[in-house]
């Protein structure tokens, strides 16, 4: 599949669903107290910026959408989500589950490059609030501390 070519496999709604896949990654990554603080979006949007740039050829279409208005998303989206950790949680995963539906339609290598790209997402925007100077004083990682 080239770069174009994972547009032609989905109907328009699909398509609106797979661009906000990094939004509701991100979301999720930032639930681990019930909310999106300013540090999570950020960090979520700085990280789309840098994929448009560094993503896998195959991705590169995806991220150049993505980034068009990938705050605004973000913010639209969390806004629409309930409040509290629970339901947030599983309303981002019923989406979730809604785009891998979709995924499915995209071929095993274009699936396997996408969600190795989304659990960088996970991992960059679960990191915002990563302290470097407790990186330095504790180099040996302790729960609750350094992680």
């Amino acid at each position: 599949m080239n770069t174009t070519d994972y547009r032609k496999e989905l109907s328009d709604q699909e398509h609106d669903l797979l661009l906000k896949f990094p939004a509701y990654i991100s979301l999720l990554a930032a639930n681990a107290d019930g909310a999106l603080d300013k540090d999570e979006l950020l960090v979520a949007n700085e990280l789309a910026g840098i994929k448009n740039f560094s993503c896998h050829l195959l991705l590169e279409d995806f991220y150049k959408e993505v980034t068009l208005n990938f705050e605004t998303t973000l913010v639209d989206l969390d806004k629409s989500l309930p409040i509290g950790k629970d339901g947030r949680f599983a309303a981002i995963t019923a989406e979730l589950a809604d785009i891998e539906k979709i995924m499915l339609k995209l071929g095993d290598e274009y699936t396997s490059i996408m969600h190795k790209s989304m659990r960088s997402f996970k991992d960059h925007v679960s990191h915002a609030h990563h302290n470097v100077l407790v990186d330095l004083i504790f180099p040996i990682p302790i729960k609750g501390l350094s992680y």
